[in-house]
């Protein structure tokens, strides 16, 4: 029961969903087979790294491999219609955050996967970090009490807008590359409740002067059902030295406790040969080698993208997608981070108070 998996972008985060299908493939769970992207020279590199099939056109691997499972793992604004194809043609898929941009792409998405009978599955990976599962498990325990308020910031150096996808960053901004993540999770722990109402506003002046027409900055109030607020910052202008990738964080306060984490120094940190001073997220990602000289990687941003083969041998096996509701970040999930998304950004382009409309 072998189960075919294809990959659809191959860029620095596609290459993650590349190791741990590979990964996933050692160990006997799928078969790695083919990988589109539009860059040669990307497709290249990445079939002597992982001996990929490997298209131009993802129609046509669509077409051609009869595939069980895909990821698509494409700028944001481009996710629907490979999306869209993917269930078209027979497959379970699993799409990077955001889900689109778009509440109508979204919309379309989880009416084309409920069609097809298919899983649709968003890769919220902070849904996968124990500290964030330990965080989920206390407020459902009652420790924490009613929630009341938190705060959340996940921000990159300036590097990342700059350097990394030029060519569509001014498509996108740090609230939908970034804060996606942190609405899922808060939503997530306080058991998905819906967006209410934002207020936000956005700073453009770092990028700008670069050349990057996007904003540095967007700073959210967002209002959830129950009387549950969240004040999530953003930002894409860290300095290039910034000792990590990712600075972020989130602080929980409820009416009987409260629970901090500090997602960005969990206490490695170090100075190696040839590298600046930095702190070291292994709880996303830890690298090491089994007996045989294979890699092996562990860690939330590796299981959060082997979920959908663990999910799909789930229903080769004869589960049906109604089990496994509420048991992966899905469709109707990736649908309410984009509404309330969409309306932190108009909330940001008038200055005015936004009531999220459904």
């Amino acid at each position: 029961m072998a189960i075919r998996i294809g990959v659809i972008g191959g860029g620095v985060f596609g290459e993650i969903h590349l190791q741990t299908f590979s990964q996933c493939q050692r160990d006997g769970k799928c078969e790695l087979v083919a990988l589109a992207d539009v860059n040669e020279e990307i497709l290249a590199k990445r079939k002597q790294q992982y001996g990929v099939k490997t298209y131009v056109d993802y129609k046509e691997m669509l077409a051609r491999e009869n595939l069980d499972g895909v990821g698509v793992v494409t700028p944001d604004p481009m996710h629907l219609p490979m999306v869209l194809d993917a269930l078209d043609a027979g497959c379970h898929v699993l799409v990077e955050k955001p889900m689109d941009v778009t509440v109508e792409g979204c919309e379309k998405m989880v009416a084309a996967a409920r069609k097809a009978k298919r899983l649709l599955e968003v890769d919220f990976h902070k849904r996968f970090d124990p500290y964030h599962i330990a965080l989920r498990d206390a407020i459902a325990a009652g420790k924490l009490g009613k929630p009341l308020y938190a705060y959340a910031y996940m921000e990159n150096p300036v590097y990342v807008p700059r350097d990394w996808w030029p060519a569509w960053v001014h498509r996108s901004s740090p609230a939908w590359f970034l804060g996606s993540h942190f609405i899922d999770l808060y939503r997530w722990v306080i058991g998905r409740k819906n967006g209410l109402r934002v207020y936000a506003s956005g700073s453009k002046n770092k990028l700008k002067s670069l050349g990057v027409d996007t904003y540095d900055c967007i700073q959210a109030k967002i209002d959830f059902e129950d009387g549950i607020s969240l004040n999530l910052d953003t930002g894409w202008v860290l300095p290039s030295e910034f000792a990590a990738i990712v600075n972020q964080g989130i602080r929980v306060i409820g009416t009987e406790g409260i629970l901090e984490i500090d997602s960005q120094n969990r206490g490695a940190e170090g100075c190696l040969a040839g590298e600046k001073y930095a702190t070291l997220n292994l709880g996303f990602k830890l690298y090491s080698q089994d007996k045989w000289g294979n890699p092996r990687y562990s860690g939330y941003g590796f299981e959060s993208i082997a979920d959908l083969v663990e999910n799909i041998a789930f229903l080769k096996s004869g589960g049906s997608l109604e089990q496994l509701d509420g048991k992966y970040p899905d469709g109707r999930d990736g649908t309410e981070v984009t509404r309330i998304l969409c309306a932190v950004h108009e909330s940001v382009a008038t200055g005015k108070l936004v009531e999220i409309k459904r």
